[in-house]
């Protein structure tokens, strides 16, 4: 299943990726952000289980802000 997400406080504007039956997340891609660190983002998480990735990313901070693209795509596997 394909899901589509819109981050909230973040430079990108949009994240989508795939959710296979087994909370296996492919096809990651960030819209907008830094574009070479969602790409990375992306590479590194795809083919992992979300409980996985949420573990790893969930509550990393970009800067003074109180969360970041990587926490956004976290809060994207939670909903």
């Amino acid at each position: 299943m394909q899901i589509n997400f819109r981050p909230s406080g973040v430079c990108a504007r949009n994240i989508t990726f795939d959710r296979a039956e087994d909370g296996t997340i492919s096809n990651i891609s960030f819209t907008g952000g830094c574009d070479g660190n969602l790409k990375a983002i992306a590479k590194l998480c795809d083919g992992m289980k979300a409980e996985e990735i949420v573990k790893k990313l969930a509550g990393n901070k970009c800067g003074g802000k109180s969360t970041s693209c990587a926490d956004q795509f976290a809060k994207a596997l939670l909903s």
